[in-house]
């Protein structure tokens, strides 16, 4: 089921989203660039801002999270911000679902493409996006450690 976030969802958001970068940072980056206190907070901040603003879904499964989606206009583009799925929860459809869920609902906003940041190293994440439609971004390639990716998107039928 996929659902609109609530502050409810906020400490279970942020121990997903700090469990699923583990899975791409450990190794590559001090554990307290991405799971030490004060990024855990900060992270934490920006998850309850996020959910505030309604820009959240989540992925359940049997009244879990099992993944979670967060969207927004950043310098007039529309990003895919994040899209994380309980490394328990991978290759069982939640991260397919919540992708067509913002699509969804950005085809309902009529925006036309998207953007996003997906860490050089997260192969994972690479083919996930690939098999999705998304191409590398040939106005902007890279964002520091990261690679850049878009997503164009068809008018809704509607």
């Amino acid at each position: 089921m996929i659902r609109a976030a609530t502050a409810d969802d906020i400490d279970a958001i942020a121990a997903l989203h700090r469990e699923a970068r583990a899975t791409y940072y450990r190794d590559r980056l001090p554990e307290d660039a991405y799971a030490g206190p004060e990024e855990t907070a900060r992270s934490r901040a920006a998850w309850a801002a996020a959910v505030a603003q309604g820009r959240v879904l989540c992925a359940e499964r049997d009244g879990v999270l099992a993944g979670v989606a967060s969207s927004g206009v950043r310098d007039g583009v529309m990003y895919l911000g994040q899209l994380h799925v309980a490394p328990a929860q991978w290759r069982r459809g939640v991260g397919g679902e919540l992708h067509r869920a913002c699509v969804d609902a950005w085809r309902a906003q009529g925006v036309t493409a998207v953007r996003l940041d997906v860490y050089e190293h997260n192969t994972r994440a690479q083919a996930f996006y690939a098999a999705h439609g998304w191409q590398p971004d040939p106005d902007v390639p890279r964002s520091s450690t990261h690679l850049v990716l878009r997503l164009t998107l068809e008018p809704s039928a509607e």
